[in-house]
């Protein structure tokens, strides 16, 4: 299976817009997760709304903390360009 990870340092955005539009067409062999280096408190009410309008529902998911076992279980990392260069020490493969 391939695991894609979205990183950004909030995880309550882009991020999170980028695994829910990657996860919308179920597949056996992909699946795609998000996380942030300093996660908010809950997602930017936004990017809910947004999501809704083009039929994704948004409202269980929640901003998740990077772990070192996620950055080890993904096929692919790719940072969402905010800062997270920075404030995320990630071996590039």
């Amino acid at each position: 299976m391939k695991r894609v990870l979205f990183v950004c340092i909030h995880n309550s955005g882009r991020s999170q817009m980028a695994e829910a539009f990657g996860n919308a067409v179920p597949r056996a062999d992909f699946s795609a997760v998000s996380a942030g280096t300093a996660p908010a408190e809950r997602l930017n009410p936004t990017v809910v709304k947004a999501m809704e309008e083009v039929g994704i529902d948004m409202t269980s998911h929640s901003p998740k903390l990077l772990t070192p076992a996620m950055l080890e279980s993904a096929n692919l990392v790719i940072s969402m360009g905010c800062g997270v260069e920075e404030s995320c020490p990630i071996a590039v493969r």
